[in-house]
């Protein structure tokens, strides 16, 4: 199919804060609705496959009231903002039921990161299956360009929501589901559309794994990706690559450059995640035509937005974390024990620093994922870190692998969650709760 009868890509509609605030409405309903080339039904967030974009500044609040209409409790997860576990904000032990509706108010702080964040569902034992079947969306808060120089304050911005799914009759499969099994890639919710750019123009993509549980290896041939924001926080210092692994869960915001006119792809590269996990193979998401009057192209700077290292802080308290599975992989444990909401596995002190090492155990690789506060990278299999790039949310972790992180608690205490991000396995008891503590004496906000 030539590029002109590809559908141009479709950013996503948005809610867009005013004075400080951004009130909105997601209703949760079935409704068969246009999935990349075909009519299928799907968990839709206000009547879509791929919902409004919840557009806000450091230190907004989000009055979001959330309308249930399945038969089935869900709740919602604003994945990666730095806002209070503790209801009406980020509960992930909310469940909302049928017909009922829940009203959640998010304070971020002046100090949030600006780059794209996502919210989904996370409601107990069905996570999986609700994203799967549709619920996710993505957040931007702005304004990830203004520390770019002046000259690329205004360039062209794009959503590159990553979202998959498997067909079951005249619906997204959304049970039993297989993760190695194929599956429709889509961007923005459409298949391969169109992305224009001109020869020399900078662009800036936010590139995002929305879906349940899939990986990606996205690249570009003749471009190189330029990361300047990583899980929505801005790196001190700005690299490329020709390739990004982008594990389930994670976001980058990169810039990229036309090069000479011409038409190219944007595609996953194959990839395996170990012995005892899943394969992706290739896959073209959209097609990349450059063409129009050239530009001349911005110099991309090196230094960025400068980052706490966390290298030298004193260290509280060091945590251990192994996670593991059974030989038939339907069960996954952290520290020996499936999840429990009931029961709180680590505790930890507002205002201090941990290091936590995380073992994987398995055949195959995990992610970890936190929620609350982001958390630097120290090293990998022994290997330090790059500091100037290590700050993130969720992070892969390769099979009989091991990283090792430090993680500042600040503003919220409360019962919150740390999880593998593949979503099936989270699922399955991939997941433990973690209640931060105020200092001795005080008590909690």
């Amino acid at each position: 199919m030539s590029a002109s009868a590809i559908a141009k890509l479709q950013d996503p509609p948005e809610r867009i804060s005013r004075n400080g605030v951004l009130k909105t409405t997601i209703v949760v309903e079935r409704r068969k609705v246009q999935v990349g080339d075909r009519q299928l039904y799907a968990t839709t967030y206000n009547g879509s496959y791929m919902p409004p974009t919840l557009r806000v500044r450091p230190g907004d609040r989000i009055d979001l009231t959330m309308a249930n209409r399945v038969d089935e409790n869900t709740n919602l997860h604003t994945h990666g903002l730095h806002v209070s576990p503790r209801a009406p904000a980020d509960d992930t032990f909310i469940a909302i039921k049928y017909n009922k509706s829940y009203r959640y108010s998010y304070k971020m702080s002046i100090n949030q990161p600006v780059g794209t964040y996502w919210y989904h569902s996370h409601a107990d034992i069905m996570s999986a299956a609700q994203v799967a079947g549709g619920e996710s969306g993505i957040i931007i808060v702005d304004s990830l360009q203004h520390y770019l120089p002046p000259s690329l304050h205004h360039i062209t911005e794009h959503t590159i929501a990553l979202k998959d799914f498997q067909v079951q009759g005249d619906s997204i499969k959304t049970h039993d589901l297989d993760i190695s099994a194929p599956t429709h890639r889509t961007v923005n919710g459409q298949h391969n559309p169109v992305v224009n750019i001109r020869p020399g123009e900078t662009q800036l993509w936010r590139l995002a794994n929305i879906g349940a549980n899939i990986y990606y290896k996205l690249h570009l041939p003749g471009i190189r990706f330029h990361v300047i924001a990583q899980d929505g926080i801005p790196v001190s210092k700005i690299y490329a690559q020709d390739t990004i692994v982008i594990d389930a869960g994670a976001r980058f915001d990169v810039l990229v450059q036309g090069g000479d006119p011409g038409t190219t792809r944007l595609e996953t590269l194959p990839y395996n995640t170990g012995t005892g996990g899943d394969s992706f193979p290739q896959a073209d998401l959209a097609t990349v035509v450059t063409r129009g009057v050239p530009m001349t192209p911005a110099v991309v700077p090196t230094d960025f937005v400068p980052h706490e290292d966390l290298s030298k802080a004193a260290v509280a308290d060091r945590k251990y974390v192994t996670y593991t599975e059974n030989a038939a992989g339907d069960n996954f444990f952290v520290n020996g024990r499936m999840y429990d909401p009931r029961r709180t596995d680590f505790t930890s002190t507002l205002g201090t620093v941990e290091e936590w090492t995380i073992r994987n155990k398995s055949d195959e690789q995990h992610t970890f994922h936190i929620h609350t506060n982001d958390f630097q990278l120290m090293s990998v299999n022994g290997k330090p870190y790059d500091a100037t790039h290590g700050w993130y949310d969720t992070v892969n972790i390769l099979a009989k692998g091991e990283i090792v992180i430090r993680i500042r608690f600040t503003d919220f205490t409360g019962r919150t969650v740390l999880h593998c991000h593949i979503l099936q396995h989270e699922d399955l008891g991939l997941m433990a709760v973690l209640d931060i503590l105020p200092p001795s004496g005080k008590t909690g906000q």
